[in-house]
């Protein structure tokens, strides 16, 4: 008899026998037995857990001689045929292969025809997401109201691809994943019915690798089987695979955590050289940190980690912490994701196994978040005999005064602190925020002394109500700038001490201006001029600039008028204000210097004005091709637009203003002119 593999010999045979899916055989047997059959089913699952096996079976039990029964005998001719693929009323098509629209008009024509020798036609479609779309449109009607003597089924392992026409009309079956002690179990009596020794070690393994398929499971394992002699052995396996093993992870990590970089790179070069693949090694590591992550949890389940929890190092678990694990885990995810498109994968493994030498000493966020708010409690609980944070070299500790109570504080002399900015600085006494007097428990109180909760004492209110107050009111000492003082009594430094005067009203005053904005303005009558006296400003204004040279032609004032391109008239004032306007919008750097000229006089086809400073004159300059194109839009002619300076000579006009050396330097600094100090 020639060999059988294991997956095929140990097909099952009986709902009974279905592995890790006792819902969809319980479900089965029982409308089986209720004689409630469907004439469509849909099996859905991964690969490898029993769909095709399924539908065999459900073939058996409602062709066998003896049913539809829920126990098929498997020997009469009809349970044998179907077991070996050979009955003419148990049709299998494959999918993948028979997906066009003529293979499913196939099936409708030979549906009208009735079952050869057996009590139901049943058509096993594997792979059914494969069909095109046109084919599973010509299989609706079929499947919809078939004969009653034809049963469809249909297995796929990507239900999400089948149409919702066809889920509709079928009883869906949804195949779970095996467990990995149930795929030990079957793959201990495979062992057992082939006379071979297996360790639960070399079991597990293959159970853990198959990822819950019994297809994959005894693939692997007539693999091992073959080279491992008649005795299963996880080392053979590891060495025949080249595979890294629990023993040799926990040396290469144990090095890691002691940061022993040399130790790690040479170990790691000889699991490269005895044919272990960067790809394997990097998965083997993932594998192990989860477990070590798992560990940390409290989790001990054998199967969830892989191996006993007893088999990984103690002293991995105990240099690392969770947050340390995790990051070492992301970083090989991530690692794994990278390589794809490495320059060199070994390189960066080394790499990889480099940074885990110093993850002892990583820090996450969180944590510096902790350390941080353990820092902000120390410092919010400082007691009086800490050192401020701001001081000068010798001053008082003050209560934070009341709001509405200022008050005159005294330095005891007992109280004395080091300096912590240089000697000299001001320091306002505002900003002390320690008690002078402690309380009777010898405790600061915490509200007074804890800059970060309210950022220290405020400045007293200031409202209308304080003009009552009389003139002789003592100062606020948080408003004195307090200078630290040397033995001989004198400043430390050239600053004096400063007090800053107070207006009767409790306002600062300006002593260059008359009032202070912080006040009510004065009465119009006393601060802004009449209208009498500033016709008279207008008036020498107006004298001024007749001083100036005067045009060829006689000018045009302000209040004549000219002709613009819409044919109307407007004012030299309007004209002006138009230009502005419009300047404002596309260049206001223009507009802002324009502002700054005096009358303007025109011309047919000249606009003249004065500036009183050279200086803005040369930034007009610049802008008079802008300016000159503004008039003209709007006077619908070519304009030109010259400025002169107020009351300057034509010697003073030609002659060459000298710019200082300093000026010029920064001139061509900022030109990039100056490099590396050179110019």
């Amino acid at each position: 008899m020639s060999y059988e593999v294991t997956a095929t010999r140990r097909r099952p045979q009986q709902f009974d026998h279905l592995i890790g899916q006792e819902f969809v055989a319980e479900t089965l047997k029982n409308s089986i037995k209720s004689g409630k059959i469907a004439h469509a089913y849909l099996f859905s699952g991964p690969r490898g857990c029993g769909k095709t096996s399924t539908a065999r079976i459900l073939a058996k039990a409602l062709n066998c001689q003896h049913g539809p029964t829920d126990t098929p005998c498997g020997q009469c001719s009809s349970c044998q045929e179907i077991t070996k693929g050979t009955s003419l009323d148990v049709i299998e098509i494959d999918g993948a292969s028979n997906t066009s629209v003529e293979n499913i008009r196939q099936i409708k024509d030979e549906v009208l025809f009735r079952p050869s020798n057996s009590k139901y036609k049943i058509y096993i479609i594997d792979e059914v997401h494969m069909l095109s779309t046109s084919a599973f449109n010509a299989l609706l009607k079929t499947i919809e109201e078939p004969p009653p003597y034809v049963i469809f089924i249909f297995a796929t392992t990507e239900l999400q691809k089948v149409p919702a026409t066809i889920k509709s009309r079928c009883q869906q079956f949804n195949f779970r994943l095996v467990s990995i002690e149930k795929v030990k179990q079957c793959l201990a009596e495979a062992a057992a019915e082939l006379n071979v020794k297996a360790d639960d070690e070399a079991l597990f393994w293959i159970a853990r690798e198959s990822t819950g398929s019994m297809r994959d499971a005894y693939t692997l394992f007539d693999q091992v089987v073959a080279f491992s002699d008649g005795e299963m052995t996880y080392e053979k396996i590891r060495d025949k695979l080249g595979l890294v093993g629990i023993e040799r992870l926990n040396s290469l990590f144990e090095a890691c955590a002691s940061s022993k970089a040399e130790e790690v790179i040479s170990m790691l070069d000889e699991f490269l050289q005895s044919g272990v693949t960067v790809e394997q090694l990097i998965s083997d590591c993932a594998d192990y940190l989860r477990s070590l992550l798992l560990i940390k949890s409290g989790i001990k389940k054998e199967a969830l980690l892989g191996n006993a929890p007893e088999r990984f190092s103690s002293m991995v678990l105990s240099a690392w912490n969770t947050i340390q694990i995790e990051r070492a885990l992301s970083l090989y995810l991530q690692l794994y994701r990278d390589i794809r498109y490495s320059l060199a994968p070994r390189y960066e493994l080394e790499l990889a196994f480099s940074r885990l030498c110093w993850l002892g000493q990583y820090v996450s966020p969180a944590e510096v978040k902790k350390a941080i708010d353990a820092a902000h409690s120390l410092l919010g609980g400082a007691s009086s005999a800490q050192p401020p944070l701001l001081g000068s070299s010798s001053f008082s500790a003050q209560p934070s005064l009341p709001v509405n109570e200022p008050a005159a504080v005294t330095a005891p002399p007992s109280q004395t602190f080091s300096d912590p900015l240089p000697e000299g600085l001001p320091q306002l006494s505002m900003l002390n925020c320690l008690p002078d007097d402690e309380p009777e428990d010898g405790e600061a109180e915490k509200e007074n002394t804890d800059p970060f909760l309210n950022g220290g004492p405020l400045p007293p209110e200031q409202s209308v109500e304080s003009e009552s107050q009389e003139q002789n009111e003592p100062v606020d000492e948080r408003l004195i700038i307090h200078v630290s003082q040397n033995e001989e009594g004198t400043s430390a430094s050239s600053t004096p001490s400063l007090i800053v005067p107070e207006s009767d009203v409790g306002y600062t005053e300006n002593p260059d201006e008359e009032w202070s904005n912080m006040e009510a303005p004065p009465d119009d009558e006393e601060y802004y001029p009449s209208d009498s006296e500033r016709a008279m400003q207008v008036e020498e204004e107006l004298a001024s600039l007749s001083a100036a040279p005067e045009l060829t032609e006689a000018p045009v004032q302000l209040d004549e008028k000219i002709t613009i391109a819409d044919g109307s008239q407007i004012s030299i004032a309007q004209l002006r204000g138009s230009v502005m306007a419009a300047l404002y919008v596309s260049d206001g750097f223009a507009a802002s210097n324009l502002e700054t000229t005096g009358i303007w006089k025109v011309h047919d086809d000249l606009v003249e004005t004065t500036v009183a400073d050279s200086y803005i004159m040369e930034l007009i300059n610049r802008k008079e091709n802008v300016i000159a194109a503004e008039i003209s839009k709007i006077c619908g002619k070519n304009m030109k637009f010259v400025t002169k300076l107020l009351n300057a000579s034509e010697s003073q006009k030609k002659e060459d203003v000298k710019i200082p050396l300093q000026v010029e330097i920064l001139l061509n600094l900022f030109n990039g002119t100056i490099v590396a100090g050179k110019h």
